[in-house]
């Protein structure tokens, strides 16, 4: 009877266990109610690194050193390396006029590196970008100044005419299936003959002054509001960015940035900005805010959208890391090859009116020189890989920046060409080869 009494006593004691049921043996009841403790949450690696604080960070950013995910770094390393060099070879480097120098230069060329990266996102090139902004700049020049078409009308069949050589480009490589070396190297000496044969006997067209290409490098801002008002939008909007992108990702419940974050990254951002407004805004030497260095930055924001914020732009990635995933995938790959390219040329025909415009007119040899290799290096070395798949529009940016400041830095020292030539030619190389051995580098890693 004692025993009888303990019984229910044991089983009020455990009222987790379960009752027996027919044909169930007391040892598979045991087990079963083992897996019934509180599961351990998986932890994403990515939060604790955040809860480390800066800890957590440096951590993060040794272990993708390590693992070749480089980003941008060796290309600020390379411009604070330029400008302490070139800095103490002449005080004057770092001086409003020679920032507005870097920025108005760079602006034409860094224009055509947007298209480029598109291009080098597919695993392709564009040989012909040069020679479709010397055909740009001659059809302006021809409609507005010999024909006396409206300047803005010249204008946009100048840009539509870039665009269709480059979809011309896509249509032949994607559809007929010839290499876009090939079509592109066609290109390039086609459109070089189509531009002097539209030039006719005259060799060049000058600039009417007032225009919308004389304006196009010519003009600035110089009110003071103009460059400290574009910093502050610019600041805001990044921050804004930042906001919905993290509050997005807390509402999918994905990692997020914590706002201590966002203002680190933030303030960094605003002190870049109006860094570069004050020296704009210096009256010595400089005019203001330069027209062209706000178009450049608005084409920037654009592609920069359009390549992370939309479907085209993902499917351009997907194209450029596998042609054929993307295929079963559902992307219509020819459709994407076509619409690159003759976003590269339409970019490239834009990009030749600025040239236009700094050389004072249309001439035979817009587009030609150098050219085409500043602009293929500027979207490498900004960090835009050959191989296609990896990259970020503003790499144009940081690429062309560094071409730039090394010109003006060997240009104020006084060297010759030929050294410029030569130091532009080191340059690309090392970007080619960190962006090699940063891909093997992953490969061994296990992250490519």
């Amino acid at each position: 009877m004692s025993d009888l009494a303990k019984t229910p006593e044991t089983s009020a004691e455990t009222p987790e266990a379960p009752a027996e049921t027919p044909g169930t043996s007391r040892v598979s009841t045991e087990k079963t109610t083992e897996p019934s403790a509180a599961p351990v949450p998986a932890v994403d690696p990515r939060l604790l690194v955040r809860e480390e604080g800066l800890k957590g960070y440096w951590s993060e950013f040794t272990r993708k050193v390590r693992g070749g995910e480089l980003g941008s770094l060796p290309v600020f390393v390379g411009l604070i390396v330029i400008a302490i060099v070139f800095q103490l070879q002449n005080s004057n480097f770092l001086s409003a006029s020679s920032v507005a120098n870097v920025a108005v230069y760079s602006s034409g060329l860094g224009i055509m590196a947007v298209g480029i990266v598109f291009v080098l996102l597919l695993g392709e090139i564009d040989l012909s970008v040069g020679s479709v902004a010397g055909v740009g700049a001659a059809v302006w020049a021809v409609l507005n100044v010999n024909h006396g078409w409206n300047d803005w009308l010249a204008v946009l069949v100048a840009v539509l005419s870039g665009t269709a050589l480059g979809a011309l480009h896509g249509f032949f490589f994607a559809k007929i299936g010839v290499p876009a070396f090939v079509v592109t190297l066609a290109g390039f000496l086609g459109w070089s003959g189509l531009q002097e044969w539209m030039m006719g006997g005259e060799g060049s067209i000058n600039t009417p002054s007032g225009s919308i290409v004389e304006n196009l490098t010519n003009y600035f801002f110089e009110d003071k509001a103009a460059g400290y008002g574009l910093a502050l939008v610019a600041v805001l909007a990044y921050a804004a960015s930042l906001l919905v992108d993290s509050r997005r990702r807390r509402t999918a419940g994905l990692p997020a940035r914590p706002t201590s974050e966002i203002a680190l990254r933030t303030g960094v951002v605003a002190i870049l900005c109006f860094a570069v407004a004050y020296v704009l805004n210096e009256p010595s030497g400089a005019r203001g805010l330069p027209l062209a260095l706000v178009l450049f930055l608005a084409v920037l924001v654009v592609a920069d959208f359009v390549a992370r914020r939309t479907a085209f732009g993902r499917q351009v990635f997907a194209v450029g890391g596998n042609p054929e995933a993307a295929r079963r995938a559902g992307i219509s790959v020819d459709r994407i090859r076509i619409t690159v390219f003759a976003l590269s040329g339409m970019l490239g025909a834009f990009g030749g009116l600025f040239i236009a415009s700094l050389s004072g007119g249309a001439t035979k040899s817009v587009g030609g020189g150098n050219t085409l290799m500043l602009v293929i290096a500027a979207a490498v070395i900004g960090g835009t890989s050959l191989f296609g798949g990896r990259g970020k529009v503003w790499s144009a940016l940081l690429g062309m920046i560094v071409i730039q400041s090394i010109q003006q830095g060997l240009n104020m020292i006084g060297m010759a060409n030929a050294i410029q030539y030569m130091i532009t030619g080191a340059v690309l190389l090392a970007a080619v080869v960190i962006d090699s051995v940063s891909r093997r580098t992953q490969k061994t890693a296990g992250r490519a």
